[in-house]
């Protein structure tokens, strides 16, 4: 049985990568799920509506994962709630900026209120590889 949420402890996970790209064409190529390397395109299955108040289902290895846009910032920042097995029902939060860095762009992801347990801590390596796959992608493409 899963405790209510106000006593389940938390934690964030930061992962950053520096994109060879402008900030404007690393937003655009982050939310497009033709695009190879972010995470919407590696979806077994997929309902993405990248605007405020949209939704997104995606299923990845067989586990579901769903969400609301909360903010569509071009081309700086997006941020959606994010829910899945691994966040024990939680709505948890995922926040991505893109700012200016050299002739690239440095983007972060926060991810908050996730579980503190094995599997709230495992997004830190399942968004650290889509952040390094993404960053190679983009490199080549």
């Amino acid at each position: 049985m899963t405790p209510p949420a106000a006593a389940i402890e938390t934690i964030e996970v930061k992962v950053e990568r520096i994109i060879p790209a402008p900030p404007a064409r690393v937003f655009e190529a982050w939310l497009d799920p033709k695009i190879p390397g972010n995470p919407w395109s590696m979806a077994e299955q997929l309902l993405l509506n990248p605007v405020v108040d949209g939704m997104f289902y995606w299923r990845i290895n067989g586990t579901p994962h769903y969400g609301r846009f909360t903010e569509i910032g071009r081309p700086g920042r997006v941020q959606h709630t994010w829910v899945s097995p691994n966040t024990l029902g939680l709505e948890t939060m995922v926040t991505v900026t893109f700012t200016q860095e050299g002739a690239g762009t440095r983007m972060t992801l926060v991810h908050t209120g996730l579980p503190d347990n094995d599997r709230g801590r495992g997004h830190e390596k399942g968004w650290a590889f889509f952040l390094g796959n993404f960053q190679e992608k983009i490199a080549l493409g």
